[in-house]
């Protein structure tokens, strides 16, 4: 009879310890926050008043989409995380660079899986508040955190902190991941379970964490004419956290600028084909890498044009930049434009140097108060700065390279890399469908692929556009890079995107400061083909002697 007692004392015992064990480590179920749909009739009647036409919006939120489906399949992941727990974290996390944060969870400060719940917490926070949501993602990888919890059982004393080892990153919604997905941001494509693009395999077989897809200005912003950029119908309209509902989230990978300026992950992906990566970058105040054409492949990433599209990383620190950079170079046998890239880029960076450099500036820029500070600080840090005066030039042909190269591109894309429930074939088709719903799926119209269809230019005159303007554009640079020995010209924004578009020359974007109302600008390194490392050097010595970016002020609790 003891013995019985015993063992059932023992059993008793282990019951309560466990429900003890429970009752500490989830001391109290949190609720569940729900998005509301609200009226936007003011907010979007404010906007007619802004002088900027594009930000005259017609509608903020998906029409098709309900944005609590961004978190839904994560809610009992956040189910016991707290607003203690995201606090404490907080310190942590917020505006840190990625070796921060490794060593931080090297120090057992924090988890792979709490610093991925962070963000989720976070993402859901600021998104579910019609007064500060930026419509700034699309979804949620829904086995996330589950992979951030089988990263944690691996010795931390083994990861490099310059990796992107148990980083979440969000990927552009025009970018594939075959379990989330992959929409453009187009109703067409909603239901798209793409395979994964070549660089989403390739952070995943470095153990970074694709976090989930980021908003974007739909089919990368060449469905519409003239409309608000970073508006899809999946995702809704992404706004500007330094000036919500005033200023541009620039365009096209919206989401990826916004989403790194309001600290929603570590990192993102976006595209570019002419000033999409840099556009939204210096929009939101965050770093971003336009490689030259090849460096990245373009496999399995919705396109629209082989001739000029690549993806690039966006971050808030130049480090974060050529970390994620590493990640994802590699010769591609699919992509006929990807070459092999053996550079440490890390490495490089921590190179870095402005002395002796040489930089062209564009005199008529002076005038921006911005620029000319940023230049005075390259000068105090040792740089030759050379007053240049590029001649601007047209670039006849431009929209005849998107617009056949998408007629034939997409189609291919289509055919091999998305789901074979995506019945649509071409850009024809995807124009009747629109038309079925036009005030949902095309609000603002689709000027573009219109356009497309009634473009008539044959091969050979494609084939001669495109080397005459390489030809020109590469002249509006190398006139004054070969004169002056320059290592780099610098610009504004994406003022001088297009040129380097078809001349297929990298950019890297750099916060530069922010106007007297506080709109964010960015500083533009431009250099000849395969140059990456050497921009990264120089935007590496300008940020560490500037430091010019700061988090919005809405978006940092």
């Amino acid at each position: 009879m003891r013995k019985i007692l015993y063992v059932l004392a023992l059993i008793c015992l282990f019951f309560s310890c466990k429900k003890q064990e429970k009752k500490t480590t989830h001391p109290q179920k949190e609720p569940r926050i729900v998005w509301q749909a609200y009226d936007e009739t003011q907010d979007l009647k404010a906007t007619e008043k802004l002088e900027e036409t594009r930000m005259h919006l017609k509608l903020i939120n998906s029409k098709v989409s309900d944005k609590n489906d961004i978190w839904r399949v994560l809610e009992p992941e956040l189910d016991y995380f707290s607003k203690d727990k995201y606090d404490l974290l907080k310190p942590f996390i917020i505006e840190k660079d990625i070796p921060t944060i490794q060593k931080h969870i090297k120090n057992g400060d924090l988890t792979y899986e709490e610093l991925v719940c962070f963000y989720i917490y976070r993402i859901r926070k600021y998104e579910s508040d019609n007064s500060l949501s930026l419509n700034a993602l699309i979804s949620l990888n829904p086995n996330v955190v589950e992979q951030a919890r089988a990263l944690d059982k691996i010795d931390k004393n083994k990861i490099d902190i310059n990796s992107v080892f148990g980083m979440p990153i969000l990927l552009k919604d025009n970018i594939g991941t075959k379990n989330m997905m992959t929409t453009a941001g187009a109703v067409v494509l909603k239901d798209n379970k793409a395979k994964n693009a070549f660089i989403t395999d390739k952070l995943i077989e470095n153990n970074a964490l694709i976090l989930g897809k980021a908003n974007l200005s739909e089919w990368a912003y060449f469905l519409c004419s003239g409309c608000p950029v970073g508006y899809s119908a999946i995702g809704g309209q992404t706004m500007n956290p330094y000036g919500r509902m005033v200023y541009e989230s620039g365009g096209s990978s919206s989401g990826s600028g916004v989403t790194v300026a309001a600290n929603f992950c570590v990192a993102a992906i976006g595209t570019e084909t002419s000033g999409s990566i840099l556009s939204p970058s210096s929009q939101n105040s965050v770093v971003g890498l336009k490689p030259t054409i090849g460096v990245l492949s373009r496999t399995g990433i919705v396109p629209i044009s082989s001739t000029l599209d690549t993806p690039g990383p966006m971050t808030k620190h130049v480090i974060d930049n050529a970390i994620v950079l590493n990640a994802i170079v590699g010769k591609d046998t699919s992509d006929p434009a990807s070459v092999a890239v053996a550079i440490d880029f890390v490495k490089a960076v921590k190179e870095h140097s402005l002395k002796e450099k040489r930089f062209g500036v564009v005199k008529e820029l002076l005038k921006d108060s911005l620029y000319k500070k940023a230049i005075e600080n390259i000068k105090k840090a040792g740089g030759t700065i050379v007053e240049i005066e590029p001649e601007l030039v047209d670039l006849p042909g431009f929209l005849n390279i998107l617009n056949i190269d998408m007629k034939n591109d997409l189609p291919k894309y289509i055919n091999t890399h998305a789901s074979d429930n995506i019945t649509i074939e071409n850009i024809k088709g995807i124009t009747i469908f629109n038309q079925k719903d036009s005030l949902i799926q095309i609000p603002y119209g689709q000027q573009m692929f219109t356009g497309i269809l009634e473009d008539t230019t044959t091969d050979k005159e494609l084939a001669s556009i495109k080397e005459n303007l390489k030809m020109v554009a590469r002249s509006y640079f190398d006139t004054s890079i070969d004169a002056h020995k320059l290592d780099a010209i610098l610009s504004i924004n994406n003022y001088d995107a297009g040129y380097a578009a078809v001349a297929k020359y990298p950019a890297l974007t750099v916060p530069m400061g922010y106007s007297a109302k506080g709109e964010p600008k960015g500083l533009t390194f431009i250099a000849k083909p395969f140059s990456e490392a050497l921009l990264l050097q120089l935007a590496y010595g300008y940020e560490q002697a500037t430091n010019e970016r700061k988090a919005p002020v809405n978006y940092i609790n």
